[in-house]
């Protein structure tokens, strides 16, 4: 009875009701879909490398570790000699191992040396391996293969000539020999998208009139020459290692880290990556907190539309009233309407939310690389979705409470 009542009463305030209800669904979609931005965001992140089991690089910290190596920010302290790195790549635990050369740039975007491994074993998004979307890989000296970004925000295709700077800021270009783009990787959403990858060869054979991070005067050695000569590195930046066996990764990490030719350090690309989404994580704190607030400020609005619609509905409560009707029952009875604007403003919400995600995750993916799970509503929404209802009920009490107050006698008076 009390049920059909408040739905009776709903539809004689189809307007402002629909608008509260709308109001509602929106917060809820806004809320929801922040909170799958944000794991979305987290498995990329936390996939942005995937398949490796150790990095490899100079004694530093794991993170500044992992910032350089894979996220191509800032800079390493040191190198790994070449013979360093041959005699880990000789260790009966490792399975493969990439090299990864670092320090010059092109148009403020980073060139990375590295061998044909690195498009082989480079792993994203739980085990997704490197497209090439145009063209080939590295297959001459002076290739370049380029990430996504790099080729839509400098305009380049396929054939079109690069020039590498030397170093990250640097006015002096490589210009004496340009690179030619090989290759463009399809979009990853990974730190690959706005890197220009290179041969390690290549990284020596730009450096072969350098010395001492300065190009001696009067040095032009002719590129026929260049290819004939051994471009063998002398140093790496970092290594990407993967293991033949799970079991035994501590103990090779143990054994580079106890290294006695130099000072080497191993990481765990998980834990590194788990210590470094605690440093940037605050910003999915502040995300939600916004979309909890905007859900609030719904919540407060239809408190509001209650409010202001109690002296409209005076005469109808007391007409209940004169019925029979106890002040339990109005309190009851605009409580469950409360409820019921609410559920079913939680409702077209997670709609709304499925309907723009079908919608907007192929857009999303392709423009930056971030997957959004369409999966079924997760226990934490549908406890975010019972707490929203549940908070309207509570919401709903205030006014309700005022309602219950009101004697049959000024429910009864007309006022001039």
């Amino acid at each position: 009875m009390i049920l059909r009542l408040a739905f009776g009463s709903l539809m004689a305030r189809a307007l402002t009701v629909g608008m509260t209800i709308l109001a509602i669904a929106l917060s809820v979609a806004l809320f929801l879909g922040v909170e799958k931005v944000r794991t979305g965001a987290r498995a990329s992140f936390a996939d942005t490398i995937s398949g490796t089991d150790l990095i490899v690089g100079a004694r530093s910290g794991s993170v500044q570790l992992l910032l350089y190596s894979v996220f191509r920010i800032g800079n390493a302290t040191n190198n790994v000699t070449w013979e360093s790195y041959q005699d880990i790549a000789r260790r009966p635990e490792v399975d493969w191992i990439v090299p990864i050369s670092l320090g010059d740039s092109h148009r403020q975007f980073r060139v990375m040396g590295t061998t044909q491994g690195f498009f082989e074993h480079y792993k994203f998004r739980g085990g997704q391996a490197l497209e090439i979307a145009e063209g080939h890989g590295l297959t001459d000296l002076y290739d370049a293969v380029i990430g996504a970004e790099v080729a839509a925000t400098l305009g380049y295709h396929v054939g079109d000539p690069i020039v590498v700077a030397h170093g990250l800021a640097s006015f002096t270009e490589h210009d004496e020999q340009p690179f030619r783009v090989a290759g463009i990787i399809a979009r990853t959403g990974t730190p690959v998208d706005r890197t220009v990858i290179v041969s390690l060869e290549a990284i020596e054979a730009i450096h072969v009139d350098w010395h001492s991070g300065a190009q001696r005067p009067g040095a032009g050695t002719p590129i026929e020459q260049i290819r004939q000569m051994d471009l063998t590195p002398k140093a790496v930046t970092a290594a990407l290692v993967g293991v033949n066996s799970k079991l035994r990764i501590f103990g090779l990490q143990r054994w580079i880290n106890e290294y006695p030719q130099e000072p080497l350090l191993a990481i765990l690309p998980g834990v590194a990556l788990q210590e470094l989404w605690q440093i940037v994580g605050i910003a999915e704190t502040a995300l939600t907190g916004v979309s909890a607030m905007v859900v609030v400020t719904a919540l407060l609005g239809m408190m509001a539309m209650i409010f202001s619609s109690l002296n409209e509905r005076r005469r109808e409560m007391a007409i209940w009233r004169a019925m029979g009707a106890r002040p339990l029952t109005i309190l009851g009875l605009l409580v469950l309407e409360a409820a019921l604007m609410a559920a079913l403003g939680a409702g077209l919400g997670l709609a709304l939310l499925y309907g723009g995600l079908v919608l907007a995750q192929p857009m999303v993916d392709a423009a930056f690389g971030l997957w959004l799970p369409i999966d079924p509503p997760t226990a934490r929404e549908l406890i975010v979705l019972a707490s929203v209802i549940a908070a309207a009920a509570v919401a709903s009490l205030f006014p309700a409470l005022r309602a219950y107050r009101l004697s049959l006698a000024d429910g009864m008076m007309v006022k001039v």
